[in-house]
């Protein structure tokens, strides 16, 4: 899982300057999810994107990337990653995870937010995407507070099958990453326990934590576009993602405007602003 490529290390000055790359990032998924209503087309919601990273002169690292045609991921029900967006026309109860990122002066930023469409939901898709969300939260306290890279899934897989009566599913197709000078960096980052725990977790780090789970079954397969994921048996699924950094002083999630701090802190982690200098 691991393996031995070497991992990017940053000064803190270097992610103060990647810390832009994270809030543009921020601020065009805020665009793309106020997009995601019924009635709205799936390229809607990409334009959305689109449209606050050329008012930031930010680039998107999603588009042309091994030819990826967008600059945004919409991903309905039971896509669970990489839907292209296109004509598809989102519904009322539609659970849609919207995933991009911003490349500012060579930095890169990556996040995720799973939307819940108009008003009439699912309760168990609610639920889902709750879920999803804490569980990526517990991951990136444990950034804060393990010592391995490793240690991050296993604080998402407690945390979800620790939950009384749930039966969600943790996909293990598809992991988070580091991040910096490019998109996709060692090392790779499961949302799942596993035997060797990985790297260490050192200043200079910068990862995207992206848990995604399923109503169903964690089989996966890759439509005719040879991008959308879609889960086997047809169940719905959630992804939520951060990049997340640990510099000299602490953590600060770099595509939290607040540095994670309004969710993490009831958590026991105190995010910390990076000092350039």
């Amino acid at each position: 899982m691991f393996g031995r490529r070497k991992v990017e290390l940053k000064s803190d000055a270097q992610l103060a300057l990647m810390s832009r790359a994270g809030v543009v990032t921020s601020r065009a998924l805020d665009a793309a999810v106020a997009a995601a209503v019924p009635g709205a087309t799936t390229a809607d919601v990409d334009q959305a994107f689109r449209d606050v990273l050329a008012a930031n002169n930010a680039e998107s690292n999603f588009l042309g990337y091994y030819g990826y045609p967008a600059t945004v991921c919409v991903s309905v029900n039971y896509r669970v990653v990489h839907g292209i967006p296109g004509d598809q026309v989102l519904l009322d109860g539609d659970i849609v995870s919207i995933d991009g990122g911003a490349i500012v002066d060579g930095w890169h930023g990556d996040s995720a937010r799973t939307v819940l469409v108009g008003e009439h939901h699912d309760p168990a898709d609610v639920e889902l995407s709750k879920v999803t969300r804490a569980a990526m939260w517990r991951g990136i306290a444990a950034m804060a507070t393990g010592t391995h890279v490793g240690d991050i899934g296993q604080a998402v897989e407690d945390y979800v099958h620790g939950l009384v009566g749930q039966r969600l599913g943790i996909l293990e197709d598809y992991v988070g990453h580091g991040i910096g000078t490019a998109m996709h960096m060692a090392p790779d980052v499961p949302n799942y326990a596993v035997r060797n725990r990985g790297p260490r977790l050192v200043p200079g780090m910068a990862l995207a934590i992206e848990p995604m789970l399923v109503r169903g079954g964690i089989e996966t397969k890759i439509l005719d576009d040879d991008w959308t994921v879609v889960t086997v048996d047809g169940a719905n699924a959630s992804q939520w993602e951060h990049s997340v950094c640990l510099h000299s002083k602490g953590l600060w999630v770099l595509t939290a405007e607040d540095g994670g701090a309004s969710e993490l802190e009831p958590l026991g982690v105190h995010p910390v602003p990076i000092a350039a200098s």
